[in-house]
């Protein structure tokens, strides 16, 4: 880590684990006796508790959203670009926490985690969990945390079904809900497509029916794939284009099926280095919970009435070659908005990075995300109307 990466972002920080010893019911039926939740923060929460910020993460992502965990450390949290002193989302101004959800594979509990019951790990025999899950284990974080409303909720892709689930589920809880690349239930090529990342990974002979652990192996190869086909849907055409083109590794066929193109080396790479560090019972809960995910299905199918008791404002954005969560998707979300009443702002940025846009530092983006959360911050004052 240099020292302007340093000075950049939020330095060094520690993750802290949470441990839950109330029961937690979840929506599958199953109970979990006891769980804990890893999480960071960063910033310092004001004496009136109201500038906290909570960031949810997506499919892959987990607590370690900004600065370092080492000095050695060549890259930041996953959304450094955005979180930070000065930044968009002001650690400066908001105490902002992120966790790892339950079901993941980063130290909160998950398929990686012992069974108190058994002694084991759960591996497959952890249950499935959804949205409506951790949102749930969400507020109670927050109430440990001593943490009354939220100045906002803020998340990408999977992160922004949490952060419209946190606006029905618990409308006094926050007063801001920032929606980003998101939808309100996937379309059923988004499903099929991670049917396919499923499939990949349990046809893998090193599955074991999920008890790879036991057995002192990893699916690699099918973890590999499932990442492969993820990372083609959250890149743009334009993006690998730009990247890639038709760039070759040698000058010439090689006439067989080994790696002739560059694309081909990074997608093998990216499958590889990811199967290393995330667990595939975690990534099969994670499509999942993406696939169950429909809050107006709890409403008679109208988004417009579950969205009628919210009382937060909405900043939504998208981008236009995000192919995964098309601008259409946020739209959706938008226009229903509009026919509850509810202030909205939507904002859809010309951008050639496809899907995983929302991770990156694109100025007309982090300037419109910041100018909002400036507007937060000033609220969270002392002596504005909010305090």
């Amino acid at each position: 880590m240099s020292e302007i990466a340093q000075e950049s972002s939020v330095g060094l920080v520690t993750p802290e684990l949470m441990s839950f010893t109330t029961p937690l019911t979840l929506s599958c039926g199953r109970e979990l006796s006891q769980y804990d939740l890893m999480i960071e923060t960063y910033g310092t929460l004001n004496p009136s508790r109201s500038n906290a910020v909570l960031i949810c993460h997506a499919l892959s992502g987990d607590h370690h959203a900004a600065g370092y965990h080492s000095p050695d450390d060549r890259k930041p949290g996953w959304w450094d670009t955005s979180i930070g002193p000065g930044k968009a989302i002001d650690t400066n101004r908001f105490f902002v926490v992120c966790l790892n959800n339950l079901g993941g594979c980063a130290g909160s509990t998950g398929p990686t985690s012992i069974n108190p019951n058994t002694g084991k790990v759960w591996g497959p025999d952890f249950p499935v969990v959804t949205v409506d899950d951790w949102v749930e284990s969400q507020a109670r974080l927050a109430d440990h945390l001593g943490i009354e409303q939220w100045a906002a909720v803020v998340g990408g892709s999977l992160g922004g079904m949490q952060v419209l689930e946190w606006s029905i589920r618990y409308p006094e809880r926050l007063r801001n809900a920032v929606v980003i690349a998101s939808a309100p239930k996937l379309s059923a090529q988004n499903i099929a497509f991670n049917e396919v990342a499923r499939q990949a990974i349990m046809s893998d002979p090193d599955f074991c029916n999920g008890r790879y652990l036991e057995a002192d192996t990893l699916p690699a190869a099918g973890l590999g794939l499932a990442r492969m086909v993820g990372h083609i849907t959250y890149l743009s055409d334009d993006a690998m284009k730009e990247k890639f083109g038709r760039e070759m590794r040698d000058t010439h066929f090689n006439f067989d099926f080994g790696i002739e193109f560059q694309v081909e080396s990074y997608l093998r790479y990216q499958g590889e280095s990811f199967s290393k560090r995330f667990d595939a019972n975690t990534y099969l809960l994670m499509t999942r919970a993406l696939d169950y995910y429909d809050p107006a299905s709890r409403f008679d199918n109208n988004l417009v009435k579950a969205l009628s008791h919210t009382t937060a404002r909405f900043f939504v954005v998208s981008f236009t070659t995000d192919w995964r969560f098309s601008p259409e998707r946020s739209e959706e979300i938008v226009n229903a908005l509009h026919m509850a009443r509810k202030e909205v702002s939507y904002l859809k940025i010309d951008a050639p990075q496809g899907h995983d846009a929302f991770l990156m530092d694109i100025p007309r983006y982090t300037e419109a995300l910041g100018a909002w959360m400036s507007h937060i911050a000033n609220e969270c004052e002392p002596g504005s109307a909010e305090q």
